[in-house]
């Protein structure tokens, strides 16, 4: 995917993207002039059918397949797991799900992040915690 052009100056390379409306911007001081004035998400006709959660970032997550979002107890279980906290104290791992989050094409990072071992094995603990039997 070729890089894209900052929305709000129009002349750097953008590397964020705003979690409410997703525009695209280079920087501190772009995204300080966009939020000058109010923005939201823009509609579209695949978030009419889709579920829509919130995460703790205030950023919306469309999932297209309910079967998808972790349960309740799945959720409590990767927040009590002492070996998955451990891990995201890695500071490697937290910049690369930080990029992988703020990409606008956050697909395509997840899949070169595999290749990271460290990532690697960390959704790996994730996916043992979530299918674990209670």
């Amino acid at each position: 995917m070729a890089p894209r052009q900052c929305q709000i100056c129009n002349q750097a390379q953008s590397k964020y993207k705003c979690p409410s409306c997703y525009v695209l911007y280079c920087s501190l001081v772009c995204f300080k002039k966009h939020k000058e004035s109010p923005c939201v998400k823009p509609p579209t006709s695949e978030a009419k059918t889709a579920v829509v959660l919130e995460s703790p970032v205030e950023k919306p997550l469309i999932v297209h397949k309910s079967s998808l979002v972790l349960k309740k107890s799945q959720l409590e279980a990767i927040a009590s797991s002492s070996e998955i906290r451990d891990a995201l104290n890695d500071k490697a791992l937290e910049d690369l799900i930080r990029r992988i989050d703020s990409s606008p094409n956050a697909e395509n990072e997840l899949e070169k992040a595999m290749a990271d071992e460290a990532f690697h094995l960390f959704t790996e603990k994730v996916l043992s915690t979530i299918n674990r039997k209670p």
